[in-house]
């Protein structure tokens, strides 16, 4: 098992108000775990300013290595993640998304209405995932093969020139 250091961010007010169970965060919870530890797992109201702020606290305060968000990334005037995300970033990162929306399109067209981001803060990458836990599944299972890979590459380990290799 690695080191590496992981908070997870439900954004869901229905869920923040106990009207309905949070089942995507434990399960990313859950398939993060061979690869390290999950340090903090929210539970949020869909607010811009609140995930904001959540993001920045647990980059710059407690250096978590990669924090995955679920939920807010839809259409609706509520969905602010990607917002929010991107107004917490140093740097782009959107390879992630656009990887996870291809692989997503093939099993529903209605995964090109996701605006999901992928971002670096400081030495901490940000990734937005659906709201459904079968969405989240499916988008983590085709990053989680090069996180180790893009953590490492974040924290300035291994050669530059093997980031750029490709198989």
């Amino acid at each position: 098992m690695s080191d590496f250091r992981f908070a997870v961010i439900t954004v869901s007010t229905s869920g923040y108000r106990g009207q309905r169970p949070d089942l995507s965060g434990p399960l990313i919870a859950s398939m993060l775990a061979p690869l390290g530890t999950v340090i903090e797992s929210l539970l949020i109201p869909d607010d811009e300013e609140r995930i904001k702020a959540e993001l920045i606290r647990l980059a710059d305060k407690f250096l978590i290595d990669a924090v995955f968000t679920t939920g807010g990334t839809g259409l609706s005037p509520d969905d602010r993640t990607p917002e929010a995300t991107l107004a917490a970033a140093d740097r782009a990162a959107p390879g992630i998304s656009e990887a996870m929306r291809m692989k997503s399109i093939e099993i529903t067209p209605r995964a090109m209405l996701s605006r999901g981001a992928a971002v670096i803060r400081g030495k901490t990458l940000i990734v937005n995932l659906p709201g459904s836990p079968k969405a989240c599944e499916e988008n983590l299972s085709v990053f989680l093969p090069v996180l180790s890979h893009a953590i490492s590459t974040i924290r300035g380990e291994g050669s530059h020139n093997e980031s750029h290799t490709y198989k």
